[in-house]
């Protein structure tokens, strides 16, 4: 897992790599994140958009850019958290990601980022 702080909010992601819907011999390899965003703050914060880069280990960049995440926009109230799982595939077993958040303080209509660490995405039979 790793774990990055940015301006009060805590983002920390793990992976998981899914055999079940992966297809090596296609170059398909399918991976899950679980994204815990935590509010260290005193205001509630609001998550507006996602941006995304993601880098396959054949030197392949890709960049995704969206509203919210998984169809939502949370607000995350002081000392709260939101956790979500999503996907990502790759044409190679492994792979990585980082990105950010823009984020809006409810009280004031703030935005900024927040950094999304940069996590791997790795097959388990790599890691022998």
């Amino acid at each position: 897992m790793v774990t990055k702080i940015t301006d009060g909010v805590k983002i920390s992601v793990e992976t998981i790599y899914q055999p079940e819907y992966s297809n090596p011999a296609n170059e398909h390899f399918m991976f899950a994140y679980r994204v815990n965003i935590e509010n260290l703050t005193e205001n509630s914060v609001q998550l507006l958009n996602r941006h995304w880069y993601i880098f396959d280990s054949n030197g392949t960049k890709r960049e995704v850019d969206g509203e919210g995440v998984v169809g939502q926009q949370p607000v995350i109230e002081p000392g709260d958290n939101h956790e979500y799982v999503s996907g990502c595939n790759l044409k190679t077993d492994m792979g990585s990601m980082k990105g950010s958040y823009e984020m809006e303080r409810i009280v004031d209509g703030a935005k900024f980022s927040v950094n999304i660490p940069e996590f791997y995405l790795v097959a388990p039979y790599k890691l022998n």
